[in-house]
């Protein structure tokens, strides 16, 4: 049930053989997100859990779910732009029914990321089902 950016993503990894060009790919799509505007990282918005400063700022228009979000550490501004490429445009309903773990793991990310970065990725996971649960 993943979403056609998160499927372009998936084709990329499938692509690319390396490990490290996988990470390089994650990075520069953290680099191509807008920026979250500084008035937004505030409390409300951080997620907690993760080992480095993670904002995430929700945005539902029209019964879709869409959020912005920010990190000080490139890998993990990376993996919101995957997880935005995963939830981003679904109607809030739907959000729930998407399987992150297993999308992720079509992505082998579980192998390959610390278990201080998965455990931030599952909080994310947490925070956006949560967020979309009380829209």
């Amino acid at each position: 049930m993943a979403t056609e950016a998160f499927e372009e993503i998936a084709e990329t990894f499938d692509f690319l053989d390396d490990w490290e060009d996988r990470y390089r790919h994650v990075i520069e799509l953290g680099k191509a997100m807008p920026p979250l505007e500084d008035s937004f990282k505030v409390p409300a918005y951080k997620v907690d859990g993760c080992a480095s400063q993670v904002w995430l700022r929700p945005v539902i228009e029209g019964g879709r779910f869409d959020f912005q979000g920010d990190s000080d550490a490139m890998i993990v501004r990376g993996l919101i732009a995957v997880l935005h490429a995963l939830y981003a445009g679904l109607p809030v309903a739907e959000v729930a029914r998407v399987d992150a773990p297993a999308e992720l793991a079509r992505l082998g990310l579980n192998e390959h990321l610390s278990s201080q970065r998965s455990n931030g990725l599952r909080a994310m996971v947490d925070r956006i089902r949560a967020t979309a649960a009380a829209a």
